[in-house]
């Protein structure tokens, strides 16, 4: 509509998206009309700007909330905001807020206290050529409102030709710092803020927040460009110095702090990242060397948590339900821990009394429960699913074979060739040939030939040969540990069920030309029996070993880390990926510090709990050298790689699984597609061809930091994807988020529900399978149950596995689901990609809906039938608990 000395400009009360239908407008003029829409009850809404010989400025459309002060050309006006934050809260500070205290005490107190608040515009100043900045503002915070949010309300005062506001400083002059949750200026103008602030006289350069807007960096608006810069130089540091709790400074280091060699041999672990043990890096803390190894990084205090940036720390829910747990943990372990000081340790079958519902069981011989019904059952464990559906104290083979294709599923292969092939050096590790023979496996293939089986894609195995006979005979000289290096055969039924039908064990010999290995095979009497469910036992073993020291902790945990700290250190956080990819790093970093701090440390949880000791982080060093490959870490390329599918192109998915009842890649590929079909419309949003990703500087720093300083022992090899063309994005991208979520989820939420029940799934060995010609042979013979109980982990040892896998199964209340997007903000005004995000939470619950479907199906034997579980572990909601369901995006625990 065009008047005669008049424009008319007409808004609808819904947000106008981007470069459309406002092309004669500068940017800075189409970020200020999105960001002046108002709730009108559909009303349009209508701005008469009247020429008066120069162009007016954007403020006054943009911001029409705003409150002229003065009239003339040099006119200023007042602009209204909305501040949301909380204080610290007294009941839950941290150390170093007890640092800030002693400040305010000993050091001189600030001539002024409040939070000066600054806007910074979308333009550059023409005559200064530097971002055209408000007046500043304070705020004064109210002491009734401590330790809770609140909101504030502050005025700006900007020039008439100020621009869009794109960016706030804060600076913050109270001893203590506080939580900023949101700014919004003039209704219209978000700044989504979700960070803590620290008092100046800790932290005296001013603290940038920027529009909640996604910008590429070539499409920065110019008067934010060097605040932009500025901020991410500030989150890198200088690379020196101990950091503290209240910084937020991302770099990196290798893991030299697992140990403690002050305290002696026992105490010291190798330095993992390197020639020697090569390994991904992790967040730099900078505390001082140890007195005994100057390469080695000093333990922190009982009372001190390992550093981890400010806005990585646990939020109070999270953190108040991890309390409660190892809380929990301690009362659960009192009785157990008495119990096997009074009837000896190999009672690990009286673990059931101290399971809930567990009241029909006979008394144990000694009355250690003084305490009336009610309160025991609160002191005793939650069943396990897998105990609840069958408390026999023995692994059945069937369920062996569910349990690799569901609760554990990410080593058991096609096996191309029988006998197995190691790739181990014979003059290093003796002859490592393999014992399996014809003969212990034909009468288990339904009339099969060998090769008839190999061809139909019938035998399987799952193979730990090469991952432990390295470190055999360390692991054997350690009290009450001891391990084979299992190789076990599987046939796939024509039920769709695997059938273990060979199991060989092998142990080191320092004959190049020798080997020490046994068979086993199923049972045909009472003696091979039992020797049969010790060789099942060891399995498990070897089983719980890799899953959580390569599949957990390895292939998530760490090397997701550095991603995570390139992110922050390289791409902004207006960067469209950082994003997307920012609800997928949620408590990641202070989940591995609490796992350097208690569970993979020294003498750590890990190592008591499982039959490596010592050995476990070489263990998964090795496994690092010579497996892992990023390329290799998306769903289908694992699944062909591990030859458990085919690339078709006539499938859904592209691939075709040659265990049609294999239910976590079954259910997997469904999250998997539905996260690449997200992905693919955001990043073609953004990027619209490969000139596109060469020029974004922020991208292709993230994604080389990700490589050449995350993964520096690897940064040479051939396999890293490029990073040259949006589809190589989509396919990093893809790979990052299932990695963090779904495969995290199944890794980690099952643990307690499928294998908690330590009788049947040992994390760790203490005896060997005697031969013949033992000593102990005769006592196995005399009493084999009791045997087999002094070689599993004793009550104790089993109590407190139980103990830590339950809370690190359990989701806590603020656990946030994949597809349950909760704010969308940052996109207003782009509607694909909200469509994208409405479309992909529909897609989870339609899975949900698909997975209940298939566990209904009574022709899927491996998640349907008498006595089978359900497959939960990849329905995405879940309620809090350990739950044995739930995808969260991110991993937290």
């Amino acid at each position: 509509m065009q008047m005669a000395g008049i424009k008319t400009l007409i808004l609808c009360n819904k947000n106008i998206p981007l470069n459309c239908h406002l092309p004669s407008l500068s940017h800075e003029h189409r970020f200020g009309l999105v960001c002046s829409s108002s709730a009108m009850s559909g009303k349009m809404k209508v701005i008469r700007v009247r020429k008066r010989g120069k162009r007016i400025s954007p403020t006054m459309v943009a911001l029409n909330e705003g409150e002229v002060v003065s009239g003339n050309e040099s006119s200023t006006m007042k602009l209204s905001a909305l501040v949301t934050l909380r204080s610290g809260n007294d009941n839950k500070v941290f150390v170093h807020q007890m640092v800030n205290n002693l400040l305010t005490i000993f050091g001189p107190r600030q001539q002024t206290q409040g939070i000066v608040l600054q806007l910074v515009s979308t333009q550059l100043d023409p005559k200064k050529m530097e971002a055209k900045l408000s007046k500043e503002t304070t705020l004064e915070l109210s002491e009734e409102h401590k330790g809770r949010s609140s909101i504030y309300k502050v005025d700006f005062i900007v020039d008439s030709d100020f621009g869009v506001p794109a960016a706030i400083t804060v600076v913050n002059g109270y001893d203590n710092e506080f939580f900023l949750e949101t700014i919004t200026i003039a209704q219209t103008i978000h700044f989504a803020c979700k960070s803590w602030v620290q008092p100046s006289k800790l932290h005296p350069h001013k603290r940038f927040f920027f529009v909640n807007k996604a910008y590429l960096p070539s499409e920065t608006p110019t008067g934010v460009k060097e605040v932009r810069e500025k901020e991410l130089r500030q989150l890198r540091g200088d690379g020196k110095g101990r950091r503290v709790p209240c910084e937020r400074i991302y770099d990196y280091d290798v893991y030299n702090d697992l140990g403690d060699p002050d305290m002696g041999e026992h105490h010291a672990r190798p330095t993992l990242g390197g020639p020697s043990n090569p390994y991904p890096t992790r967040c730099r803390t900078g505390r001082p060397p140890t007195t005994t190894d100057t390469k080695a990084e000093s333990r922190p205090s009982e009372s001190e948590l390992i550093y981890v940036p400010r806005d990585e720390e646990l939020g109070d829910i999270k953190r108040e339900t991890m309390d409660q747990g190892k809380l929990m943990a301690i009362l659960q372990n009192i009785m157990p821990a008495l119990t096997d000081k009074i009837i000896g340790n190999q009672g690990v079958f009286n673990i059931d009394h101290f399971i809930k519902d567990s009241s029909q069981l006979p008394p144990l011989p000694w009355n250690l429960f003084n305490f009336g019904s009610a309160i025991q059952e609160i002191f005793k464990f939650d069943p396990p699913k897998v105990f609840s559906r069958d408390k026999s104290h023995f692994l059945q083979d069937d369920e062996l074979g569910r349990q690799v294709l569901s609760a554990f599923p990410l080593s058991i292969e096609r096996l191309k060739v029988f006998p197995p092939e190691s790739k181990l050096d014979p003059s290093k590790y003796g002859s490592v040939e393999s014992a399996l023979k014809e003969e212990h496996i034909i009468d288990h293939l339904e009339g099969k030939s060998i090769k008839q089986a190999l061809e139909e894609n019938k035998l399987f195995v799952l193979d730990y040969h090469d991952v432990y006979l390295p470190f055999l005979h360390g692991i054997n000289a350690l009290e009450e540990r001891k391990a084979y290096a299992t190789t076990t055969i599987f046939f796939l039924t024509k039920m769709g069920t695997l059938k273990p039908i060979a199991i060989e064990l092998a142990l080191p010999t320092e004959n190049p030309n020798a080997s020490s290995k046994q068979v086993l095979t199923p049972p045909k009497d009472a003696t091979s029996k039992w020797l049969w469910q010790l060789g099942k036992a060891h399995v498990c073993s070897n089983d719980a070993g890799v899953h959580t020291l390569v599949h957990h902790w390895l292939r998530i945990h760490a090397c997701m880390e550095p991603l995570i700290i390139a992110a922050h250190r390289q791409l902004s956080v207006m960067h469209p990926i950082f994003k997307l990819l920012n609800p997928h790093m949620r408590y990641t970093l202070k989940t591995n510090a609490i796992s350097r701090q208690t569970l993979i440390n020294a003498e750590g949880t890990i190592e008591t709990d499982h039959t490596p000791g010592r050995y476990c982080m070489q263990i998964s060093s090795a496994v690092y050298k010579d497996w892992w490959r990023f390329d290799m870490e998306g769903l289908p390329a694992d699944l062909i790689r591990r030859g458990l599918a085919v690339p078709d192109a006539t499938q859904l998915h592209g691939i075709r699984l040659l265990i049609e009842d294999y239910p976590f890649a079954a259910d997997g590929l469904l999250i998997w597609s539905s996260i690449e079909k997200l992905v693919q419309t955001y990043v073609n949003h953004y990027y619209k061809n490969s000139n596109d990703i060469s020029t974004d500087n922020e991208l292709q720093s993230w994604y080389r930091e990700f490589i050449n300083l995350g993964h520096p022992d690897h940064k040479n090899a051939s396999w890293w994807p490029e990073l040259a063309k949006p589809k190589d994005l989509i396919s990093i991208l893809t790979t990052v988020i299932w990695i963090v979520s779904a495969q995290h989820a199944v890794l980690n939420f099952g643990q307690y529900p499928c294998g908690g029940y330590v009788p049947i799934r040992p994390p760790l060995m203490r005896k060997l399978i005697p031969k013949e010609v033992d000593p102990e042979y005769t006592d196995f013979v005399m009493d084999p149950q009791r045997y087999f109980l002094s070689s599993l982990p004793s009550l104790f040892q089993a109590s407190k596995f139980m103990a830590v896998i339950n809370i690190g199964s359990a989701h806590s209340p603020d656990e946030e689901y994949i597809g349950d997007i909760k704010d969308l903000s940052s996109w207003v005004g782009e509607p694909e990609i909200i469509d994208a995000f409405n479309e992909f939470s529909m897609d989870m619950k339609n899975i949900e809906n698909e997975i209940n479907r298939r566990n209904a199906d009574p022709k899927l034997r491996n998640r349907c039938g008498v006595d089978v579980l359900p497959y939960e572990l990849l329905i995405p909601s879940s309620g809090h608990g350990a739950t044995g369901r739930g995808v969260p995006n991110s991993v937290t625990a």
